[in-house]
């Protein structure tokens, strides 16, 4: 087992994680052994920060792994006051190993810039996929589900008061419908996550909006929609 798989599977506490063992004079060959006892069991939900980014950037639990330069685990602050959920990294992104930092990065800055957000500051940037699909293609649904878990630690780790959804294959995941893009618009939809209930905005990526400046009125309609929520629950929050 090479080195990056054997840590992730450590942080994930998926075992017994198996070492070799040097031979004793009496052996008459190496003999593979459990490292310490560690319950097979799904312990994405439990792991802290630092654990979830090392099992991310060891992860091979689909296919993208053998194409991938690097994983994309996210940016930003943690916990932030936003979170910005899209759909899967590019080639900038999987060359970089940042989200949003090609031309669609660039005008996602200047959509958040024109409701008073900043990015450096109060936003945590983050995937459904973690790695780079071939050519850029949609996801597919056993990609997602490997890396769904993943997203739901980060949102719970992240604790933000908002979530922005870039684009259908994340309005999908997080929402769990296969509703159009249009008709998911124009709500302030909930996230359940846990006990925490997080209000959440659908609006079209940023690279869909540099292929269709036309829609551009509608996003810029989605992003007012987001403050006036978020203020709201600023608000409730002070008088509470």
């Amino acid at each position: 087992m090479d080195e990056s798989r054997r840590r992730a599977w450590e942080a994930l506490e998926l075992g017994p994680v198996w070492r070799m063992r040097a031979p004793r004079s009496d052996d008459s060959q190496a003999v593979m052994q459990p490292s310490a006892s560690q319950a097979p069991r799904n312990a994405v939900a439990l792991l802290p920060w630092s654990a979830l980014q090392q099992a991310v950037s060891g992860c091979t639990a689909c296919g993208l792994a053998s194409g991938r330069r690097q994983t994309v685990f996210g940016a930003g602050p943690q916990p932030a006051s936003w979170m910005i959920v899209g759909e899967a990294p590019g080639q900038q992104e999987d060359e970089r190993g940042e989200p949003f930092v090609g031309p669609a990065g660039q005008l996602l800055d200047q959509m958040l810039a024109s409701i008073g957000v900043n990015r450096a500051s109060e936003v945590f940037i983050t995937n459904v996929l973690k790695c780079r699909p071939p050519s850029n293609r949609d996801p597919q649904p056993d990609e997602v589900r490997c890396c769904e878990p993943y997203l739901r630690r980060q949102v719970a780790l992240v604790q933000p008061r908002l979530i922005l959804v870039l684009g259908r294959f994340a309005a999908h995941t997080l929402l769990g419908t296969e509703a159009s893009i249009s008709s998911l618009r124009g709500t302030v939809h909930e996230y359940a996550n846990g006990e925490a209930r997080i209000p959440l905005v659908v609006t079209y990526h940023p690279a869909y909006l540099l292929r269709s400046l036309t829609e551009k009125a509608q996003a810029w309609s989605d992003l007012r929609l987001a403050r006036r929520s978020f203020d709201a629950q600023a608000a409730q929050a002070s008088r509470d």
